[in-house]
């Protein structure tokens, strides 16, 4: 073990050969989740046209049952400009609409149509298809370790703060 002074830690070289399988299998599901052939071959199953960022403020709307553009692009951590030009894009599909907040008449919310709920509802339903036909060969045992296990390390993801050279954690909002 190193001294309490000392920046690095020992790892056992069994955990250390986990980590590094772990990280690179994050890494290519993170790829592949934000590709953007993958997503088209998904919206192309679908039947539907739909932008990546679009799909995924299409989402966040639905999810809040109505969200002003700021709100939208901090729980998305989207620019809001970019939030701002999606959402005008999505508006101009049909998918959403913009109206006036009853409280504030200078604020603006954004709801999903129906024909909104209905794409995401088809790339929703593509999504399911899809995972269930990637877990088909997977064993119940296996597939009930991951239902557990995943939700643990997204939850890890959102709680732990990264620690910086000098190993203490950054506790500043918005650093994990």
């Amino acid at each position: 073990m190193t001294s309490p002074r000392s920046s690095t830690v020992e790892v056992d070289p069994g955990i250390e050969g986990d980590l590094g399988v772990i990280e690179r299998a994050l890494e290519q599901l993170f790829r592949l989740n934000a590709s953007r052939k993958v997503h088209g071959r998904r919206a192309a199953a679908a039947g539907v046209s739909i932008s990546q960022p679009g799909y995924q403020l299409l989402c966040r709307i639905q999810e809040e049952g109505g969200i002003q553009i700021g709100e939208l692009a901090r729980r998305t951590e989207m620019d809001p400009a970019a939030t701002g030009r999606q959402v005008h894009l999505l508006e101009g599909d049909g998918l959403v609409t913009r109206e006036r907040a009853s409280e504030d008449g200078r604020a603006v919310v954004v709801r999903i149509t129906p024909r909104g709920a209905q794409v995401r509802q088809r790339l929703g339903l593509v999504a399911e298809r899809h995972m269930s036909d990637v877990l088909s060969g997977w064993s119940p045992t296996d597939r009930r370790r991951l239902a557990v296990l995943l939700p643990r390390l997204v939850e890890g993801f959102r709680t732990v703060h990264y620690r910086g050279r000098d190993g203490d954690a950054d506790h500043r909002e918005g650093t994990t």
